[in-house]
């Protein structure tokens, strides 16, 4: 197995677990269990940090994986890609947000955004699984020049 199959395999296992640690963190809250919430969610926003530390690295030394699946399916894969990226964009910023909030001691606020920046995380985390099962298990593609050699090439 090489650097090209193991990062994305990673990172996306990163993003898996941050996912199901939110869940575990919301569920913990429900029942007011506050110092294991803390602990789980703050163990979920380092998993997150680890799939973008992972992400860019292997965008810069790798490069990015292409579609190759059919061509019938290129337009509706880039328009799913796009509201992924999106996505992943507002769930970090609520994210920071939230997590901010909560170390300022504003639970009010805190509760108020964590409810939406879970919900929007899920959607990143299913939609990030599904561009991995796609990219790497259902139509295998090429990758793109490392954006590295791009640069210096």
């Amino acid at each position: 197995m090489s650097w090209y199959d193991i990062f994305p395999l990673v990172s996306t296992s990163f993003i898996l677990l941050s996912g199901i640690l939110v869940a575990i963190g919301w569920r913990l809250i429900i029942k007011k269990k506050r110092e294991a919430h803390e602990k789980v969610m703050v163990s979920a926003a380092i998993a997150a940090s680890c799939f973008f530390i992972i992400y860019v690295s292997r965008t810069i030394f790798i490069g990015n994986t292409m579609f190759n699946g059919p061509e019938s399916l290129k337009t509706v894969y880039l328009i799913f890609l796009l509201f992924h990226i999106v996505l992943a964009t507002v769930a970090a910023v609520f994210g920071i947000t939230t997590l901010t909030l909560a170390y300022r001691k504003k639970f009010a606020k805190h509760r108020k955004w964590g409810k939406v920046t879970s919900l929007i995380w899920f959607a990143t985390v299913i939609t990030g699984v599904t561009v991995y099962v796609l990219l790497y298990l259902c139509y295998p593609g090429g990758h793109t020049k490392p954006v590295i050699d791009a640069i210096f090439g």
